[in-house]
């Protein structure tokens, strides 16, 4: 989806005071550290800049969930029909503040009754996507060229394992968080965007050089007698589907 097909939204308060932000962290990032280290009072700017950008995106994020929630929209119309209504709310209404639960699943079940095969495919991706973290979406990235990975289980004697799920992925992502990638990986299995099989036996040297990695080193120190259990790690056909229709650099219709 570009810019151009999406309906003019009119100019928020918001909206204004972000993109101002966003100019003055553009003009920032180009001026350079040296400067800021030269200009007293400068590091207070920063951190008033940051703590606005931060106040106006939780607004904007606030928003999104309201719109996109059926549970926090049973909440906020729970709470709007209490403020209007006092004590004499309707029995309907009643309902909907005491059981926002319920609330929310009619919400849902009110919602599939006008979705097209399209609306309702988008509307699965969206709350996958919305689950994710940057690092996790950068994982998602790589393993959308097609390529598997390793991924190893440290299991200590009976069965107990020690470390899930470790891979080299993350370093060839480039995550911010690379001691979290097991975390990561059962994460996106549990999303069903990955498939974590048995071993391939293309990938017996990466298996060696997953073995030397700390995490696995340090759960190995843990016990006395361990052992590897070798996976690999690809993208799911879900997950290959799900890419389609979120990779940013290209428009793709998925049928």
């Amino acid at each position: 989806m570009t810019s151009e097909d999406l309906p003019a939204i009119p100019q928020t308060e918001d909206q204004n005071l972000l993109r101002r932000a966003g100019r003055v962290a553009g003009w920032a990032a180009r001026t350079g550290a040296g400067l800021t280290r030269r200009l007293p009072g400068v590091d207070l700017a920063g951190e008033g800049l940051r703590q606005v950008e931060r106040q106006v995106l939780s607004g904007l994020r606030r928003r999104l969930d309201e719109v996109d929630d059926p549970y926090v929209v049973a909440l906020s119309a729970a709470s709007a029909g209490n403020e209007h209504n006092g004590n004499n709310g309707s029995p309907a209404q009643l309902v909907l503040a005491g059981e926002p639960l319920r609330t929310a699943m009619k919400e849902l079940l009110d919602r599939s009754i006008g979705f097209d095969r399209e609306r309702a495919r988008e509307y699965l991706y969206a709350t996958v996507l919305r689950r994710l973290t940057p690092d996790e979406a950068r994982i998602i990235a790589v393993l959308a060229d097609g390529d598997p990975f390793p991924a190893v289980d440290v299991v200590a004697k009976g069965s107990r394992i020690l470390l899930r799920n470790a891979s080299t992925v993350g370093i060839s992502a480039g995550v911010t968080l690379p001691d979290e990638v097991p975390s990561y990986l059962t994460r996106l299995a549990g999303l069903g965007l990955v498939d974590i099989t048995d071993d391939d036996p293309v990938l017996s040297a990466q298996h060696e050089i997953l073995a030397t990695d700390e995490l696995v080193r340090a759960a190995q120190a843990s016990a006395k007698r361990t052992k590897l259990i070798r996976h690999t790690v690809r993208l799911s056909r879900f997950g290959s589907r799900f890419w389609a229709a979120c990779d940013p650099a290209v428009r793709t219709r998925v049928e």
